[in-house]
C-alpha cells in the first residue's frame, strides 16, 4: 500500500481489520472506508485461521475527507459548535448553532475558510480537487443573490456607459456572474485581481459608429 490509490486490494483477517489498515494508511477514519470481500482463503485446514482479500476504497475522495478533518480541527480551535458532513459534489456542509458565524457577512468568512482549506490541501502536494464549503443551503441562496447583483451591475454599466466593479467574490460566485450575464449582448465581464480579493468588472460593450448613427436616427424618428 505504498502508492496511494482510490481503490486497493489488501489481505486481512476480517473486514473490520481491512478498514483499520486502509484508514491508517490514508490517514482517515475507519468509518470513511468502504470494504468489499473479494476472496476468502483458509490456511492449513483452518488451524491458522482465515485470510480475506478485501477491496477497499474511501467513501469520498481522499482529499475531501482530509479537508473535512482540517476544517474540523480549525473550527474546534475557534470553539464553534458546528458539525460537518460531506456531499457527492466535493462540498463540506457546515451546520449547527454557530453556522452563522462561519458564514459571516455576505459569506465573507465562509469564502475565506474555503480559500484557506484549499491552500492547506495543496500545500506541499498537487491536489486537483477543489473543495467547496456550504452551510445548510447558503450557497443556493447566495447564488440567487449574486445573480441579482450581476443584473443590477449590468444595468448600471449600461446607464452610465462605464465599467462597474463588484465586490471580491469566490471563484464559483464569479462564475455565477459570468454565466448570468453571458446572454446580455450589451455587456461583457472579466475577472481582475488576485485571490482572495479577485472580483468581476462588468462593462458596456463598445458600440460601433454604424450602430450609434442608427440609434440617433431611430431616436429622431420617435
Amino acid at each position: 500500500m505504498s502508492e496511494e490509490r482510490d481503490v486497493i486490494v489488501i489481505e486481512a483477517s476480517s473486514l473490520e481489520e481491512a478498514k483499520v489498515i486502509a484508514a491508517q494508511e490514508w490517514g482517515i477514519s475507519p468509518g470513511d472506508v468502504v470494504v468489499n470481500l473479494v476472496e476468502e482463503e483458509k490456511k492449513l485446514f483452518g488451524i491458522l485461521g482465515k485470510r480475506l482479500k478485501v477491496e477497499v476504497r474511501p467513501l469520498y475522495p481522499l482529499d475531501l475527507i482530509r479537508a473535512q478533518k482540517m476544517l474540523g480541527e480549525l473550527l474546534k480551535k475557534m470553539d464553534l459548535n458546528v458539525s460537518l458532513s460531506l456531499t457527492e459534489d466535493n462540498t463540506i456542509n457546515i451546520s449547527g448553532d454557530d453556522a452563522g458565524i462561519v458564514i459571516g457577512r455576505y459569506g465573507e468568512t465562509l469564502r475565506a475558510l474555503e480559500h484557506l482549506i484549499n491552500l492547506m490541501l495543496n500545500r506541499n502536494r498537487d491536489s486537483s480537487l477543489k473543495v467547496l464549503l456550504d452551510s445548510d443551503g447558503y450557497r443556493t441562496r447566495r447564488e440567487e443573490s449574486v445573480k441579482r447583483i450581476a443584473t443590477s451591475a449590468a444595468r448600471k454599466a449600461l446607464s452610465r456607459r462605464k465599467p462597474v466593479g463588484l465586490q471580491p467574490m469566490s471563484s464559483w460566485e464569479r462564475k455565477v456572474v459570468h454565466m448570468a450575464l453571458q446572454s446580455m449582448d450589451e455587456v461583457e465581464t472579466r475577472s481582475v485581481g488576485q485571490e482572495p480579493r479577485r472580483r468581476v468588472i462588468v462593462s458596456p460593450k463598445p458600440t460601433s459608429p454604424r450602430k450609434k448613427e442608427g440609434a440617433r436616427r431611430n431616436f429622431k424618428a420617435d
